[in-house]
């Protein structure tokens, strides 16, 4: 474990929260839900317990790595002690869309609303995350030149270690738990949901796309996501929203249009109902215009 409990860098233009490394030895830190404007990730060295997350439940054990994107509601409620390291970082500090193509952590590891929010590490896996945490912590204490590009060096390696492990459990497990026939179907209802979510918001439509039943659907999404197709769908059309909130100074009226939703009203209301913030309130904190908010 680490020397110290607690390393922080702050944004030395509004001295806000941009990189902070801590380690944790009980209970509390995530004992109620969270909602961070901030990237998170959590590695459980010790104990065992249930992550509520977008309203899902998963067990876990240690060794598991946690991935949160802002705002994203969880929890960790312990069944046995919780010890471990979190990582959090600002978009301002380092921003996953804009580097999706250096590290493709945006919808494998955050943002992913086909899988568990986590992955398992085994022994060897563990080992180069944590020489990758320790390599972060030395650079958090040293008082040297350009601290903040060498901590993104190591984040991005971190990310991409992180989301190759991801990929590699997620095809063991597709292949173990899933025969043909119904891996087939799961993917073609990913495609329909990727092709489809800005104009077709209803679970029944995708019944339609995919010749079933809505009941039959229904039962198949509820198994293999644990989530019902209407959070899946809602889920996506989020991630897009924030996406285009953040990177783009289109109005919020745009973007619902785009979204599919002819009443910004009831898109912010949508907005709202899964983040607890609006849309604006979002892009304020976190966006394109924040700096001219």
């Amino acid at each position: 474990m680490l020397s110290q409990s607690v390393y922080t860098l702050l944004n030395q233009q509004n001295g806000n929260l941009a990189f902070k490394l801590f380690e944790f030895d009980n209970d509390s830190y995530f004992d109620h839900i969270q909602r961070n404007n901030y990237f998170t990730l959590i590695l459980i060295t010790s104990g065992k317990g249930l992550a509520k997350v977008d309203f899902c439940d998963y067990t876990f054990e240690e060794d598991s790595l946690f991935a949160f994107y802002p705002y994203q509601p969880f929890m960790l409620q312990a069944v046995e002690p919780l010890m471990g390291i979190a990582i959090q970082f600002h978009h301002d500090f380092f921003c996953i869309y804009r580097h999706h193509q250096e590290i493709a952590a945006n919808g494998i590891l955050f943002n992913n609303i086909y899988e568990q929010p986590f992955v398992n590490l085994n022994e060897n896996c563990k080992s180069t995350i944590l020489n990758l945490i320790h390599g972060i912590a030395d650079e958090l204490k040293a008082d040297a030149f350009r601290k903040d590009e060498v901590l993104v060096s190591y984040l991005k390696i971190l990310l991409v270690m992180a989301t190759r492990i991801k990929l590699a459990q997620q095809s063991v497990h597709h292949t173990e738990a899933v025969n043909s026939k119904q891996q087939f179907l799961i993917q073609n209802l990913k495609n329909a949901i990727e092709d489809n979510f800005r104009k077709r918001h209803s679970a029944s439509d995708y019944a339609d796309i995919l010749h079933l039943t809505p009941a039959s659907l229904a039962r198949i999404t509820k198994s293999h996501f644990n989530k019902t197709l209407s959070d899946l769908i809602s889920e996506r059309i989020i991630i897009e929203a924030k996406r285009e909130l953040y990177l783009t100074d289109k109005t919020v009226k745009e973007i619902a249009y785009e979204l599919g939703y002819e009443d910004e009203y009831y898109f912010s209301r949508v907005f709202k109902s899964k983040t607890d913030i609006s849309p604006q309130f979002y892009r304020n904190t976190i966006g394109f215009n924040k700096a001219n908010s």
